[in-house]
């Protein structure tokens, strides 16, 4: 799905204004994503990793405790990848009937995802998974990713402070909120179901 080269964004970098700044989108996609992009490079040069597709050096350095700057480096890459594409202004499309009926009501589904993002401590990854068949609300710490889990990804919502600070400062909430209601790809999210 994303491969080991910087990858241009679906949209303008001040599309998703006001809810998320250009300011915030350069450095988030420019800065950050691309270092994770360019160290990944460097990890796996001239090794077995370098053969392998992202999803593929995910799941093989996760058991590799030599490996945890390529799986973190990877995983990283996969992540903000998957981040980006779940976006678009005015939230693309409708919210998905499955998600409402596994969640009970799209209100439900609502309060469990914020939940689960502002109880991630630190740093890490909200995701909205199919887990063989089952949707489930996962937090992961740091570069965890639903892949090296078995898991499908349906939707993931970055808390590492760099995706929300410049615009939130310290309010995770209100990120999380904003991202819900206004920026969330549903086209993207059913066609992950």
């Amino acid at each position: 799905m994303f491969s080991l080269e910087q990858y241009p964004l679906n949209f303008a970098p001040n599309a998703l204004e006001p809810h998320m700044s250009a300011a915030t989108i350069n450095f988030h996609h420019g800065k950050h994503l691309d270092t994770y992009i360019k160290n990944l490079n460097g990890l796996i040069a001239g090794t077995d990793y370098e053969k392998l597709s992202l999803q593929e050096i995910i799941v093989k350095s996760a058991s590799d405790t030599n490996a945890k700057k390529v799986f973190n480096n990877a995983a990283q890459v996969f992540n903000h990848g998957f981040f980006f594409q779940s976006m678009a202004l005015n939230n693309g499309s409708t919210f998905p009937e499955n998600i409402a009926k596994a969640f009970g009501s799209r209100e439900k589904f609502m309060e469990e995802f914020k939940t689960v993002a502002l109880g991630i401590f630190g740093s890490g990854w909200a995701w909205l998974v199919n887990d063989k068949g089952s949707l489930k609300i996962m937090g992961f710490s740091n570069a965890d990713t639903p892949i090296a889990h078995g898991l499908k990804p349906v939707l993931s919502l970055d808390v590492w402070e760099h995706s929300y600070y410049l615009d939130y400062q310290n309010r995770r909430g209100d990120f999380i909120d904003a991202f819900l209601n206004n920026l969330v790809d549903w086209n993207f999210v059913n066609n992950n179901l």
